[in-house]
């Protein structure tokens, strides 16, 4: 469910930015530090929420490749404590008979 309302909000969102920049077609003056350059405020707009897509999903992925690794090695380590724990288990003491 929380999947579902996160994509909802990520397509109202992704409307508001696209209606907004329909709205704001004027070229305007970029300056890129070396250069300057007159575009229209569409192409600003979609490309500065492009960067920012593309930012937001690369943090997302990062971190789930980090969390896929944690839970690699805690079921390594999981495996190895039930290990030890099957063989501490067939230890039996005599006075326990």
């Amino acid at each position: 469910m929380r999947l579902q309302w996160s994509l909802i909000l990520g397509l109202i969102f992704a409307l508001l930015t696209a209606v907004f920049a329909v709205i704001n077609v004027d070229p305007v003056q970029v300056n890129f530090g070396f250069d300057v350059v007159s575009i229209p405020l569409i192409l600003v707009i979609l490309g500065c929420a492009l960067i920012g897509g593309v930012i937001v999903g690369s943090y997302g992925i990062f971190r789930q490749y980090k969390l896929q690794k944690e839970i690699k090695s805690l079921h390594a380590e999981l495996s190895k404590l039930r290990d030890t724990g099957s063989s501490l288990d067939s230890l039996s003491t005599p006075d326990e008979i």
